[in-house]
């Protein structure tokens, strides 16, 4: 995985990162995962999820999913869903959507933030048996965007084709649902036409 943090860590000078290594390289768990805010992981917090809580994304994948697009739906949506629980307890219920232009907002989250945290909410619905048809992969950065700065997203493969879909959590305010589009349409500068960020950045 190291690959995929270095690309990371390359995006935010004040990135902590060891504190990323490790929290990348631990295995998350309903009782114990931690959370990402501050731009590149500056700052951290562990947490714990009641079985009240994980009921919700539960419900989500209620019935389990029968084809890997159904899942991707499901996933961004479970996303969303682990935002908005994880925002009442850490204060990044006010996240809004991009980076830039949001300095002046408290606990704010960039797109290293989002994608680490994306990635440990997959690994949770994954050791739940909620994720099958996919595999969660390294972290990744795209170089071209149009602010002239990088921008870093979670992965997933999908088993039987292969195929790579970025898990992008950063193109909206906290609590929506991730987009997850086809790895070389966000590596192409991809970002949905309804994204705040448009506004804002």
């Amino acid at each position: 995985m190291s690959g995929g943090l270095l690309l990371i860590a390359a995006g935010t000078a004040q990135a902590d990162l060891k504190d990323i290594y490790r929290i990348y390289h631990t295995q998350p768990s309903l009782t114990s995962f931690e959370i990402c805010q501050g731009g590149g992981c500056t700052h951290s917090d562990t947490l714990k999820l009641a079985e009240s809580e994980w009921d919700h994304i539960l419900r989500i994948f209620s019935p389990l999913p029968e084809t890997a697009e159904q899942e991707r739906i499901q996933i961004a949506e479970a996303i969303g869903m682990l935002e908005d629980i994880v925002g009442t307890k850490t204060g990044t219920a006010a996240d809004r959507a991009g980076t830039f232009g949001n300095s002046d907002y408290q606990h704010q989250q960039d797109c290293n933030d989002e994608a680490i945290n994306s990635t440990t909410y997959m690994r949770l619905m994954q050791q739940a048996g909620l994720i099958r048809f996919h595999t969660i992969q390294d972290t990744r950065t795209r170089k071209f965007f149009f602010t002239g700065w990088p921008h870093s997203t979670a992965v997933i493969r999908e088993n039987d084709t292969q195929a790579e879909f970025a898990v992008d959590s950063w193109f909206y305010d906290n609590g929506h649902a991730a987009t997850i589009v086809p790895m070389a349409q966000w590596k192409d500068g991809y970002i949905p036409e309804d994204s705040p960020i448009h506004h804002r950045e």
